[in-house]
């Protein structure tokens, strides 16, 4: 106990204990006895703790002799012969501290969001196409009405394969080479509740203007998709909505059955 009166150890102390009521009494204790209270941010609770320890160091520097005896550790340890193999632990242990404090800081989140997304969000009825005004409501494919359908997927899959395969995959299951770095994933086109589910006006919507484009509804695991109106033409993304939907052997929505759900409804 002897070892308590020393002004190093109890400013210790001092700063742990308010270390541990910040982070864990007013969060997760108080409300077990009925005493209304929330988590305290991590933020918040680094900007308290700090504050305790400068309020220690103020107390400590107050006098003298206490400050004299309150750094002496510090100072043998720093200084003396016989603690040189501390100080090379401390040397190395100190700036791994810091590196992983900074690295928890900075990792990405994967965690679910606070509020519910929805995964294929309402589009709008009209957007605009290079400054043009295109009326989603109804819109059907129109090189469906020309030219072949060989022709329009080998020209979307020429498309596909320059532009989309890196993050949705050759396959189209949303495994591309980068799709590991994204949260949410690329879209899986194979899957049965995705092309099967939209209308191909709603899938030119989200190529068009891709994330930036999403409503609210989207967020807030917006898609990191480009818009791609600034790159490809409507041809061009027109063609490669009937590559997607042929390779896939998925059948477009169609308009009809849109309009019967709705009636259901």
């Amino acid at each position: 106990m002897k070892g308590l009166r020393h002004p190093f150890l109890q400013g210790a102390i001092v700063i742990a204990v308010g270390f541990v009521i910040f982070k864990y009494v007013i969060g997760y204790v108080l409300p077990v006895f009925g005493i209304a209270s929330a988590p305290v941010p991590a933020s918040v609770v680094f900007q308290y703790t700090l504050t305790v320890l400068v309020g220690v160091l103020l107390y400590m520097s107050a006098e003298e002799s206490r400050w004299e005896k309150f750094r002496e550790p510090l100072k043998r340890t720093m200084v003396d012969h016989d603690r040189r193999r501390l100080r090379g632990v401390l040397m190395v242990a100190i700036p791994a501290l810091v590196g992983w404090l900074a690295y928890q800081n900075v990792k990405p989140s994967f965690g679910a969001p606070a509020t519910l997304r929805s995964v294929h969000p309402a589009p709008p009825n009209q957007i605009t196409y290079r400054g043009l005004p295109i009326e989603l409501r109804g819109l059907e494919n129109p090189l469906r009405h020309s030219g072949t359908l060989e022709e329009h997927v080998a020209v979307g899959r020429a498309i596909y394969t320059k532009n989309c395969v890196p993050c949705h995959g050759d396959r189209l299951d949303g495994d591309g080479h980068f799709a590991g770095a994204f949260n949410p994933i690329p879209a899986d086109f194979t899957a049965p509740g995705t092309l099967p589910q939209l209308t191909e006006s709603f899938v030119f919507w989200r190529i068009a203007k891709g994330g930036p484009g999403l409503p609210q509804e989207g967020a807030p695991w917006n898609s990191a998709m480009p818009a791609w109106e600034n790159i490809l033409e409507q041809d061009e993304i027109w063609a490669t909505i009937i590559y997607l939907y042929e390779q896939s052997g998925a059948s477009p929505r169609t308009w009809e059955a849109e309009g019967e759900e709705g009636a259901e409804e």
